[in-house]
């Protein structure tokens, strides 16, 4: 494993059991809403800060971009920069709903090389290196090899936060639907990307991510042989929070059924 990598296991790991602990009480956390629907507790500060020192102890250097205390350092004057999500699914974590991940990305000059996405009650460990492939502990993970949608298990975020896409959305849900096996919507992006590196998932799409949702996931899907893009099929999703993922056989027709519904919002250009 990549010594950057096992410091992010590291830091994933120190995460997850602050996490794991406060699961036996949640009804004595202090909760605050952050936005509509978008509610952030102590827990996901404590985890953010035992990432960042596992991180910054290990390359002092190195630039932060984390979901609650934001940027650290100067990106300008560092070549690697971290993005991390330290809890993906608060509102899952705060129901007891175990749906929850804890998310970890390096960034050297803007390329994505090193992820781990965590998932504490599962104790499952999903890693990438760039150009090493993606593994679940330590089982070397391949994106599905399903051709044809009738079979396939889609997965999708609903919007929760700003509602101005939810009729584009709703109409790409109706469209998808009676062509797949099905579609899931457990409430944690970065899980899920790495669940369709693992072909648990065949394709997915949501709308209004950001780059600490998607980062790791993204490293995941593509060293596990998957194909991303916006909902265009182009490579500004990380700008644009707008992605659309699935095996080579599945990622173009997942974008074909969703063209008629694209607004001029959410095209690229």
């Amino acid at each position: 494993m990549h010594p950057m990598l096992t410091t992010a296991v590291k830091a994933a790991r120190r995460a997850g059991g602050i996490i794991n602990r406060a699961a036996q009480n949640l009804d004595l956390l202090h909760v605050s809403r952050k936005a509509h629907n978008d509610f952030v507790s102590e827990v996901d500060g404590a985890a953010e800060d035992a990432i960042i020192k596992v991180l910054l102890d290990a390359y002092p250097n190195h630039s932060i971009l984390a979901e609650e205390s934001g940027a650290q350092g100067d990106p300008g004057n560092s070549e690697y920069q971290w993005i991390i999500d330290p809890l993906d699914g608060t509102t899952n974590f705060l129901h007891g709903f175990p749906q929850y991940s804890v998310s970890i990305a390096l960034m050297h000059k803007n390329i994505p090389v090193q992820a781990v996405v965590y998932d504490p009650s599962a104790n499952e460990l999903f890693t990438a290196s760039r150009g090493r492939g993606a593994y679940l502990n330590d089982h070397r993970l391949r994106v599905s090899k399903r051709t044809q949608l009738a079979d396939c298990l889609i997965g999708t975020g609903f919007p929760f936060r700003e509602f101005s896409h939810a009729e584009a959305y709703l109409a790409m849900f109706k469209d998808i639907m009676p062509r797949v096996a099905g579609i899931r919507r457990p409430g944690s992006a970065a899980l899920d990307l790495a669940y369709l590196a693992a072909g648990r998932y065949d394709g997915f799409w949501e709308m209004g991510l950001s780059p600490w949702d998607i980062a790791a996931g993204c490293l995941l899907i593509t060293e596990a042989g998957g194909l991303l893009g916006d909902l265009e099929g182009n490579a500004t999703y990380m700008d644009s929070g707008n992605l659309l993922a699935g095996n080579p056989k599945i990622f173009g027709q997942l974008l074909q059924v969703i063209a008629p519904h694209l607004t001029r919002e959410l095209k690229t250009n």
